[in-house]
């Protein structure tokens, strides 16, 4: 298993959850991570493990997260966090649900006029903003402009971005893709931000056409045709593409800085006026005009420039005497520039072909198998196509290719050619009525992903009671099954219930999922009253608890004390040692003896009386 592949399901810096590989290139590889710490999804791009000793990669890697963090724009991609962990260097970034431009077009073909209008618009926007920033992209392909389900364009990778103008060339090799390289990025020229503008060219022709306007068997042969050919019109491949659009991508394909636009809000305001149905500014028509009128080509491939009239040759033969000798001189600088260009050309070119007879392998990454085989057959090679599952690449197009692209071959050579059948797939597995760890263990063995949700069941706690998708179910690697994990019976609120008669409180209790149990006790209550629960009303309990009641037998009838004669303290301390309650109503008396003496009780002593209720008392109060 490769290396990285271990990442997956791993905690990366302590805080990124690795979840899938995205992809992959020559520098780095992005997978698709959640931030513990935040909550979100992020692309978090790791440098490859070879490159990360190599000081010129690790350059390039911390110039990216440099110079795109920097820059907030709504059409580039964010970056959250950069960092070195685990051996190597990292950057996190905004995570966007969507494909690469360069995949719809594969996918898609050739976009509707307006829509490859509005996508270079939203690139310019960016650009523009980068520009104003002191960035140049210096890499601007269709690889690099994501566009998410909403229609959303970002650019992304500022890889091999630099602030102001520099050297692209680094330790002999041009950086970049060949197919979209401006001229001077082709020859190891200073570029700028016309360089960035040149690429979005590129872009809008393969955009309105499905191909790029210069190609070949070798990044040095498409990059000699940047510096010399004058691409077709895309209307030529393409009628329904407006001549205004034309123009408009010519500017931009310019062989000089200064015959391209001077800046993106230029480009832009053409593109919009096209949008609305506008004619070019004049700019735009003379500079087109000026790249078409290069367009005649000798019979060795090489730009001819116009033949003049003869009367015109005529006066270079007869140079009028006293003419200044110094434009014969500039004559002779540019022609010897031009003479060392095309040597330089020469020899790369000469170094790239120097194997004849042989056959250069074409790109076949993210094209559909069809047009894959059918390019190894247009070429003279034998495809072999194998199919394998690939989490990251959509079914039935290429994620691999060997020999590698522009590698060259004997003719009628294999050409291993690996399509993509989708995710690979996995059963799931029957995890229900196992222990919330051992279902967790199952899943992760079969690679899946476990979402555990706690429910209410009568099975046994921390028990699987569902699962969702169901078992032998076959599913993507990685999908999400839902176990529902037991959390015991679901308690219940407990009525209180003291004071109604039993009948009444044991129907609550019932209707309310509990058990009645009943218990009579002596109170001084009426008969069937429920004086007690247990457990206590306003807490709870598992449905099903059974809840006690204590229903009073009612009261309980004894003798009542014969209290008359008594002193009125003594008569009530009398009453109350007897389970009554004394009621005292004073009497007038003429007889000063009687004072504070009880003269009459009500009931009479002797009789029976609940116990609790109460006795009067008559108690005689002395008045002259």
């Amino acid at each position: 298993m490769a290396v990285s592949d271990t990442l997956i399901n791993t905690l990366f810096d302590g805080r990124y959850k690795i979840i899938r590989k995205l992809g992959s290139g020559g520098m780095a590889n992005v997978y698709l991570a959640e931030d513990q710490e935040l909550g979100r999804r992020v692309a978090i791009k790791i440098l490859n493990e070879r490159h990360a000793n190599d000081d010129q990669f690790v350059e390039r890697f911390r110039r990216e997260a440099k110079n795109a963090a920097g820059l907030s724009h709504p059409n580039i991609v964010s970056i959250y966090d950069r960092g070195e962990a685990e051996g190597t260097y990292y950057i996190a970034m905004e995570y966007l649900d969507g494909r690469s431009l360069k995949e719809l077009i594969v996918g898609r073909g050739p976009a509707p006029v307006h829509v490859a209008i509005d996508y270079a618009r939203k690139i310019l926007d960016a650009l523009r903003f980068a520009h104003r920033n002191g960035i140049v992209h210096r890499d601007i392909k269709p690889h690099n402009v994501i566009v998410d389900a909403e229609g959303r364009v970002k650019v992304t990778d500022f890889g091999i971005a630099r602030a102001g103008t520099s050297q692209m060339t680094e330790v002999g090799s041009i950086i970049g893709t060949a197919q979209y390289l401006s001229p001077e990025q082709a020859k190891g020229a200073p570029v700028d931000q016309t360089s960035d503008l040149y690429s979005v060219g590129i872009v809008l022709y393969e955009l309105l056409t499905g191909k790029v306007p210069f190609s070949g068997d070798s990044p040095v042969e498409i990059a000699m045709k940047h510096i010399s050919a004058i691409p077709e019109p895309p209307s030529s491949l393409r009628p329904d593409v407006p001549e205004d659009l034309d123009l408009i991508v010519l500017r931009a394909l310019g062989k000089t800085p200064e015959e391209r636009y001077p800046s993106a809000e230029e480009m832009d305001k053409d593109l919009g006026r096209v949008a609305q149905g506008l004619g070019v500014s004049r700019e735009t028509e003379e500079a087109a005009t000026q790249v078409l009128s290069r367009s005649q080509l000798t019979p060795a491939g090489t730009i001819a420039p116009p033949r003049p009239p003869a009367e015109v040759l005529y006066e270079y033969e007869q140079p009028r005497r006293g003419r200044p000798g110094w434009p014969w001189l500039l004559v002779l600088l540019l022609v010897l520039a031009a003479a060392l260009t095309g040597w330089f050309v020469y020899q790369q070119v000469r170094d790239q072909l120097a194997d004849a007879g042989t056959v250069g392998v074409p790109y076949l990454i993210d094209l559909r198998e069809t047009q894959a085989v059918g390019q190894v057959l247009d070429e003279g090679l034998e495809p072999n196509v194998i199919r394998e599952a690939n989490a990251d690449v959509e079914a039935g197009f290429v994620f691999e290719q060997d020999p590698a692209f522009g590698a060259k071959v004997d003719p009628g050579s294999t050409v291993d050619i690996k399509v993509s059948t989708g995710p690979p797939q996995t059963e799931v597995p029957d995890v229900i009525g196992q222990s919330r760890d051992e279902a967790v263990a199952a899943l992760a063995r079969a690679d899946l992903e476990p979402k555990i949700v706690e429910v209410f069941s009568e099975k046994e706690p921390g028990t699987v009671t569902g699962q969702n998708p169901a078992a032998g179910e076959q599913v993507k690697v990685g999908t999400r099954v839902q176990i529902n994990v037991s959390r015991g019976v679901r308690p219940l609120d407990i009525p209180s219930v003291i004071g109604q008669p039993y009948e009444s409180a044991a129907s609550a209790l019932q209707g309310a999922g509990f058990r009645v149990a009943r218990r009579n006790v002596d109170s001084t209550e009426p008969a069937g009253t429920v004086v007690d629960q247990q457990p206590e009303g306003g807490g709870t309990a598992p449905a099903g608890t059974t809840v006690t009641l204590s229903v009073s037998k009612g009261p309980v009838e004894q003798p009542v004390p014969d209290v008359t004669n008594q002193a009125e303290g003594d008569a009530v301390a009398t009453l109350e040692a007897s389970g009554f309650t004394a009621n005292v109503v004073r009497e007038a008396t003429e007889d000063p003896n009687l004072d504070g003496f009880v003269i009459r009780q009500d009931p009479a002593g002797g009789r029976r009386a609940p116990q609790g209720s109460a006795v009067t008392i008559v108690v005689a109060q002395f008045t002259p």
